[in-house]
């Protein structure tokens, strides 16, 4: 994908995450207290609808997934670890961060930018001496999901598929009072 494509798509994006309310730190913050699962819903039907179009394009023929990198349980582990820590910290995740400052939000501008430059300076000044010892501990090389649980993709798809619904017709009916617990 050329640069310009990458910008369009990116401003794109920007553009539907604003649309939303994803760039409000209200929207984010709500996932974790429990009261609005709206994020948690987007990115479980971006994943599923994501899935389907990779496999389907690598089934065709389309692409070709041998340029996916290896998987390093305890790197991946750790970067979660400090992903999360840094979301905590800045109250929005890198995404929003970026369409919230392109809304006019400036104060997304210094702990996000800055969490993004101190994060990638502590990378490349720590990269040499600890990805060594990171990626000798539990380095799966490159797999994937399916292979790990030695079923077919498509399989896998579908009960991801399935869970999703299932997650979103619970969520749909936490907020409705049971008929047990209706007072006349």
């Amino acid at each position: 994908m050329s640069f310009s494509a990458a910008l369009i798509v990116g401003i794109f994006f920007g553009f539907i995450l604003q649309k939303v309310g994803f760039t409000r730190y209200s929207k984010i913050v709500n996932v974790y207290r429990f009261t609005d699962l709206s994020v948690l819903k987007f990115m479980l039907t971006a994943i599923v609808v994501g899935s389907v179009g990779i496999y389907l394009m690598r089934d065709l023929g389309l692409v070709n997934l041998t340029g996916s990198t290896p998987t390093y349980l305890v790197g991946n582990f750790v970067g979660a670890l400090l992903f999360g820590a840094g979301m905590a910290l800045a109250g929005f995740c890198p995404g929003t961060c970026f369409a919230g400052i392109g809304r006019g939000n400036l104060d997304y501008l210094i702990p996000g930018v800055l969490g993004f430059l101190t994060g990638a300076i502590l990378f490349g000044v720590t990269y040499a001496q600890v990805f060594p010892v990171i990626s000798a501990i539990a380095n799966y090389g490159v797999t994937y999901m399916p292979d790990m649980f030695n079923v077919n993709h498509w399989l896998l798809i579908a009960f991801l598929a399935l869970f999703s619904g299932y997650l979103f017709y619970i969520l749909a009916k936490k907020g409705e009072p049971r008929p047990d617990n209706v007072k006349a």
